[in-house]
């Protein structure tokens, strides 16, 4: 995977995902980062890459040149015209598992890091493919919401997580959050680990930890059960549960 990012500030960018996991992956060459500063396309000669918005407002906006500039040289040296570009905005849709699992299946993606009041819409409707929010909340700017999509979208990538079964056993992967889990030592602070974890028994074990992903599922982010593609014996345990009739 190639990650081409356009951003004012990629020290933040390259400092926030150059450690641990995603760190590793980019040291193996599993996925490699260009970091493309805007700023550095601005024909201006103090490097302005913002303006006053055309009928007034508060702030500043983003001007299309920079960007479009700093977009044509990543398109004309190192991507293929089909590549996907993500702006990230709180008025995109907002960013879930199914959306990480889809843009990992892509060879290269690029994102585009807003900031101040906005960007200029011309530019984002001349280059933008998918608009994307990380939630209805807003930031300074894109760059955190971009290291999130990268770190969640990477860890699905092939060798980048070390063992390849993690992202199959994890939150949101069937549509529930994942079950509790548990280490040594055996007994902490009076409280022990479930039995049937230390049973060897792993049929039961299974059974439990779906048990458990189902439970906590209803009681944390009851939205997702009817999102979830239960089976029937699923849809059974949760009705006896919680009396649930209409699943």
């Amino acid at each position: 995977m190639n990650y081409h990012i356009f951003t004012l500030f990629p020290e933040m960018i390259e400092q926030g995902l150059n450690t641990s996991i995603i760190g590793r992956a980019i040291e193996k060459g599993i996925i490699d980062l260009n970091l493309i500063n805007i700023r550095e396309f601005s024909t201006n000669k103090h490097k302005k890459v913002d303006d006053y918005p055309y009928g007034g407002g508060a702030g500043m906006v983003m001007q299309p040149e920079p960007i479009y500039n700093a977009y044509k040289s990543v398109m004309d040296t190192k991507v293929e015209k089909k590549t996907r570009l993500i702006y990230l905005t709180p008025q995109g849709k907002v960013f879930n598992q199914k959306m990480a699992e889809e843009f990992s299946k892509e060879e290269s993606l690029m994102f585009l890091c807003g900031h101040y009041e906005g960007v200029d819409e011309r530019v984002l409707e001349t280059i933008v493919t998918d608009y994307v929010s990380i939630g209805d909340y807003v930031l300074t700017g894109g760059e955190l919401a971009v290291m999130v999509l990268i770190d969640a979208i990477s860890r699905l990538i092939p060798g980048v997580l070390s063992n390849n079964d993690s992202a199959d056993y994890e939150s949101f992967q069937d549509g529930l959050l994942e079950y509790p889990q548990y280490t040594r030592p055996y007994d902490f602070m009076g409280k022990t680990v479930p039995d049937v974890l230390i049973s060897g028994h792993h049929a039961n074990i299974t059974k439990w930890r779906k048990e458990q992903s189902l439970s906590r599922t209803l009681e944390r982010r009851p939205d997702l059960i009817n999102k979830a593609h239960l089976t029937e014996e699923e849809k059974k345990y949760l009705k006896n549960i919680a009396n649930i009739d209409d699943l």
